[in-house]
């Protein structure tokens, strides 16, 4: 009982705390020498453009520059908080976000699953955006995972995908090749037009919805690795 209660449990440390802060600062200064483009086709940065909150959606690999657009567009006028897993990994990217003046919830697909959707809807309630790496925390690579269908369904938060297009860039050896932009190169993300999802599904529509959202983050995927098979 003991090893099933800590594999469930939040995961954090003065250690990865100190970490996080120091990442988030490194984030910013490094953000600081891009040329940034952002194009806004949902209207994000007008106050009231949306009038409710919405959910984010991006790749994996590609949420390193985002936090920075998010904060110029329309960090003065709406509140976010991004997914993050439960493990110590998780807490150091809360607390680099926090640098952005982004806020946390806590969990994942693979550890607090139940508890991560239920702090996903409160925020949306209390009027937070959300921010959801579907093919997190582990793959497939640009493969979307149904949690983020069923979070639009159940809240009527419509879906804003996050395309990310990088001039130059390093990428990790990690499961998802993670994109991390060379120093002065240009950025340019796009909050694409918001995706409705209806209250009602059945399993065929449901599993329609899913690939539609996966198709419009995938035809603004300009990359040169394919996508992850499914095992």
């Amino acid at each position: 009982m003991a090893d099933a209660a800590s594999r469930h449990e939040i995961r954090k440390s003065r250690k990865t705390a100190i970490f996080g802060t120091l990442a988030g600062g490194l984030m910013r200064l490094w953000c600081a020498t891009l040329r940034y483009e952002i194009v806004d086709r949902c209207k994000l940065g007008v106050p009231e453009g949306i009038p409710g909150p919405v959910i984010y959606a991006l790749w994996h690999n590609r949420l390193f520059s985002v936090p920075k657009a998010w904060k110029r567009l329309c960090g003065k006028h709406r509140r976010a908080a991004v997914l993050t897993s439960a493990s110590h990994d998780g807490d150091v990217l809360s607390r680099a976000m926090g640098a952005f003046g982004i806020g946390a919830v806590r969990g994942s697909s693979s550890r607090r699953a139940i508890a991560a959707l239920v702090g996903l809807k409160r925020a949306l309630v209390e009027g937070v955006d959300v921010c959801l790496t579907p093919d997190g925390p582990r793959g497939p690579r640009y493969k979307l995972q149904g949690g983020l269908v069923k979070l639009a369904q159940t809240t009527g938060a419509p879906v804003i995908p996050v395309h990310v297009e990088l001039s130059s860039c390093w990428r990790l050896k990690s499961w998802d090749r993670f994109m991390i932009p060379k120093p002065f190169s240009r950025v340019r993300i796009i909050f694409d037009q918001a995706l409705a999802v209806p209250a009602s599904l059945s399993d065929d529509a449901f599993e329609t919805e899913r690939a539609r959202i996966e198709s419009v983050l995938l035809a603004a995927t300009h990359d040169s690795e394919p996508a992850t098979p499914a095992p």
